[in-house]
């Protein structure tokens, strides 16, 4: 991809050059030129090997400021627990009608399901087409709770989760490009602060390989990790 625009933003950037966080951060809201309210990612690469169990990183966190998105949820739940989710302001509660729907319909209007514990064996049915997309519920993320209203509230509030995918890489929205610096500063100081707590006792070597931050049309800006601890 080598748009006008993109080239304009590249030009911002020393590609050889390891910046700061706080400069990579300032740099990344100059390089948003698109019409839209570009969201800001950061990919991190892990030195560890995250086909080993004891070598996963994976884990969520509320950042300070959200992501600027819209979440819209999904509980699985009965009596009780679903009343406290609708309450809570869940987009969407139900059981077996739930599933239902999104089998048969192949209904995806929802970008996080939460579930009572009881409800996974329901749930289980849809393994093959939540998983693939991400979406399954999951106790590591706080999505398996009792407490679904807790869940529904730190997910409208900009939860996100973080994991490895094959080649050992992190990649987390961290916000808008409009949110300015300081606010992704804030929301990328935690989320790395969270990433480096992760860190996996039998990890060997450099942990952190490698970490970039970019708006969803712009160019790679590299930031010096070493200052990250």
């Amino acid at each position: 991809m080598t748009g006008k625009k993109y080239i304009e933003s590249a030009k911002l950037i020393d590609k050889a050059k390891l910046y700061d966080a706080s400069e990579a951060v300032a740099l990344v809201c100059q390089t948003a030129k698109a019409k839209f309210d570009e969201t800001v990612e950061l990919h991190v690469r892990l030195g560890v090997d995250s086909r080993h169990a004891d070598q996963q990183v994976r884990g969520a966190i509320v950042l300070p400021n959200g992501t600027g998105k819209t979440v819209r949820t999904l509980v699985f739940a009965k009596g009780d627990k679903a009343t406290a989710a609708t309450e809570a302001g869940a987009d969407y509660v139900g059981a077996e009608d739930m599933v239902q729907k999104i089998t048969s319909e192949n209904w995806f209007d929802f970008d996080v399901v939460i579930a009572t514990p009881d409800m996974m064996g329901v749930i289980g049915r849809l393994g093959k087409v939540l998983g693939p997309k991400g979406l399954m519920p999951n106790p590591k993320a706080g999505t398996v709770t009792m407490d679904v209203a807790k869940a529904v509230k730190e997910a409208k509030a900009g939860k996100i989760e973080y994991r490895l995918d094959k080649t050992n890489i992190i990649h987390c929205p961290i916000g808008k490009a409009s949110f300015g610096a300081e606010k992704i500063g804030e929301n990328f100081d935690a989320l790395m602060g969270a990433i480096i707590k992760a860190k996996p006792a039998s990890a060997k070597g450099q942990y952190i390989k490698s970490c970039v931050i970019a708006t969803t049309m712009g160019p790679g800006i590299k930031v010096n990790f070493a200052k990250l601890g």
